[in-house]
């Protein structure tokens, strides 16, 4: 006796099927929107730090540059001024490789960094 795979579908069957289908495909997605909407804000928050960082990076070289000259200046010197703030900045590099551990840090990293990964997620109740 042979079974028609026509016959065992019903029309509730196909409706389950298709249902379940056009779930799948919008969980896909989702998912895919989700990863994407990732990436982007992980690649504005690189950008905006490189930013920040190279600003940062020009203003502490021409406070730098300004303080020397001030120094150079008040010193009657043509290179007094440059050494003193070169000299800070290596003082500042002893206190950093002898003085401060990097559990120091690490705290900071954490209670900055606490639950970012979660904060944007917007299923979490």
């Amino acid at each position: 006796m042979a079974y028609d795979d026509d016959a065992t579908k019903t029309p509730r069957n196909d409706s389950i099927v298709g249902n379940l289908m056009g779930y799948l495909d919008t969980r896909i997605d989702l998912v895919r929107l989700e990863a994407q909407e990732k990436v982007k804000n992980a690649f504005v928050g690189t950008v905006h730090g490189a930013a920040m960082g190279f600003i940062g990076l020009m203003f502490l070289i021409f406070v730098s540059i300004f303080a020397g000259l001030a120094l150079n200046s008040a010193l009657d010197s043509p290179y007094w001024g440059f050494g003193i703030v070169a000299g800070f900045y290596l003082v500042l590099l002893i206190i950093f490789l002898v003085g401060v551990d990097k559990k120091l840090f690490q705290g900071v990293a954490d209670k900055l960094l606490n639950n970012t990964i979660y904060k944007s997620d917007k299923r979490q109740a």
